[in-house]
C-alpha cells in the first residue's frame, strides 16, 4: 500500500469551521484550484456518493466511507484495480488545530493510478490546506 500524509497545525480556525467548509462538497471549487466542479449525490453522510471533475481530468465518483462529525472523513475512489482513499482528520490540540490529509492507494494496478492521480493530490496539499484555512476564516 502507498500512503502519504500532510498535516498542518492552526490556531486560525476552528474545527467547526473547516468542517463546515470541506462538506459542502458542491462548493469546492471556490477554494481548490485544481477542481472543476464537484457535485454531492444525496447528503452529507456514509454510503452517498460525490462527482468530482479535476481541471483537466475526467470526472470520477467518490464515495463517503466513514463519517465522525467534525473529527474525520473518509472517502474512496475506486479505479480500475486500484482504490484511492482520501482521508481527512479534524483533531483538536492544545497548539491549535491538527489538519491531516492522507492519501492511500491499494490494488494491482495501484503504481498507474498513484502516477496519473494521486501524486498529483498530494502535490496540491499543502497549498489546498492553506486555501482551506483561509476561506474557512470566513465562516
Amino acid at each position: 500500500m502507498w500512503k502519504k500524509s500532510y498535516s498542518v497545525l492552526t490556531k486560525e480556525v476552528t474545527r467547526e469551521q473547516i468542517w463546515k467548509l470541506t462538506t459542502e462538497i458542491d462548493r469546492w471549487k471556490d477554494w481548490d484550484e485544481t477542481v472543476e466542479y464537484s457535485t454531492l449525490l444525496g447528503e452529507f453522510k456514509e454510503g452517498e456518493s460525490f462527482i468530482l471533475k479535476p481541471k483537466g481530468g475526467p470526472k470520477v465518483k467518490i464515495k463517503l466511507i466513514e463519517i465522525i462529525p467534525f473529527q474525520k472523513f473518509t472517502d474512496l475512489t475506486s479505479f480500475p484495480l486500484a482504490k484511492m482513499y482520501g482521508e481527512h482528520i479534524y483533531e483538536e490540540t492544545e497548539n491549535g488545530l491538527r489538519i491531516t490529509i492522507t492519501m492511500s492507494v491499494t490494488g494491482l494496478l495501484s503504481r498507474l493510478w498513484i502516477k496519473l492521480v494521486a501524486n498529483d493530490i498530494v502535490e496540491h496539499l499543502p497549498e489546498d490546506i492553506a486555501n482551506q484555512i483561509k476561506n474557512a476564516k470566513k465562516l
